[in-house]
């Protein structure tokens, strides 16, 4: 199967990454790990967590997804071998201001952190570490130092940055460069067929100059381009719902559809795995991430690791979205 490189982390991953957002939250343990097996049984290699995963939730603290995913490597110790695993920091530590988490990014805060993520994940090195989401009230210096210190410790073997702008990774390399730190390898941001233009433009532009790994998350749009969201009665069918209401409204969003429903008749496949399909051959993306909450859906994301599009698809497929 297709691999692709992580920066120059000399780490390779599979073009579509499982996302563990959902894990002990929409998804309970028997149908995570159920999740999981399928994924990596069928050579998928990427598995994308975060400490906060999934702190908004009532009763839970954060730490969910971690744990699920230490618990299901015990089970199968053989298995931790086959996966990497990419984690986050920031958000749980971090405060909520005007209903944005802000992140905690100080040394200290960081060093802690990936101790309890080591912890949770039950393992003795994490493969790809993000910095959250970029707070500039944090000197680059003091956050990329304590990431570079975990990195010559062994505790983390490549850096990531999520959610900062193309002139942050700039500047975040600079300051890798200056201070003689590992550099940061990977990105990850927003990126979807229904909002292109959150990666399309500087953000790629860098991404592909600077030879950085991309990671597109919301890669279905939060379930929108898997078909299931028609009416504003459909709103109710998940929790994250409430969120395709823009997407039903606009003239992007039925063209989107049309042209997704047209592609996956032509190649027998769903529509979730055909914008997975789309996602992963444009230019700079290394994998998109997307979640699964049953095993029909692990499916989906599972076949589109060997989906490949013809040309004409995935010109409909951009004409649609544009």
């Amino acid at each position: 199967m297709d691999k692709r490189p992580i920066g120059d982390s000399g780490i390779e991953v599979t073009p579509i990454a499982l996302g563990g957002n959902v894990f002990d939250w929409t998804a309970d343990e028997a149908t995570s790990f159920a999740v999981l097996d399928a994924f990596v049984d069928a050579g998928g290699t990427m598995i994308d967590t975060a400490d906060v995963y999934s702190a908004w939730v009532p009763g839970h603290q954060g730490g969910e997804s971690e744990a699920l995913i230490g618990r299901w490597l015990k089970r199968d110790p053989a298995k931790r071998y086959r996966v990497v695993i990419a984690t986050k920091v920031g958000f749980l530590d971090g405060e909520m201001v005007d209903g944005e988490y802000v992140a905690a990014l100080d040394p200290q805060v960081v060093m802690c952190a990936c101790e309890s993520s080591l912890a949770r994940l039950g393992v003795e090195r994490i493969d790809l570490y993000y910095q959250h989401r970029d707070n500039e009230k944090v000197p680059l210096a003091d956050s990329l130092g304590a990431f570079d210190a975990l990195r010559r410790d062994g505790k983390i073997r490549a850096i990531g940055l999520s959610n900062f702008t193309a002139e942050r990774i700039e500047l975040a390399l600079g300051v890798s460069a200056s201070h003689g730190f590992a550099r940061p390898a990977a990105l990850q941001n927003w990126y979807n067929l229904v909002e292109r233009e959150k990666f399309e433009g500087p953000l790629r532009q860098v991404a592909l100059r600077e030879e950085l790994a991309f990671f597109s998350y919301y890669s279905l749009a939060n379930g929108f381009l898997t078909g299931k969201y028609r009416s504003k009665d459909d709103l109710g069918k998940s929790v994250r719902g409430a969120r395709s209401a823009e997407y039903l409204e606009s003239e992007r969003g039925a063209k989107v559809l049309a042209a997704l429903e047209n592609v996956a008749a032509e190649t027998g496949a769903a529509m979730a795995t055909v914008a997975l399909a789309w996602l992963k051959v444009q230019p700079g993306v290394t994998a998109p991430i997307a979640s699964a909450t049953s095993l029909e859906q692990a499916r989906q994301l599972i076949a589109a690791l060997t989906l490949e599009l013809t040309d004409a698809q995935i010109e409909q497929l951009s004409t649609a979205s544009a």
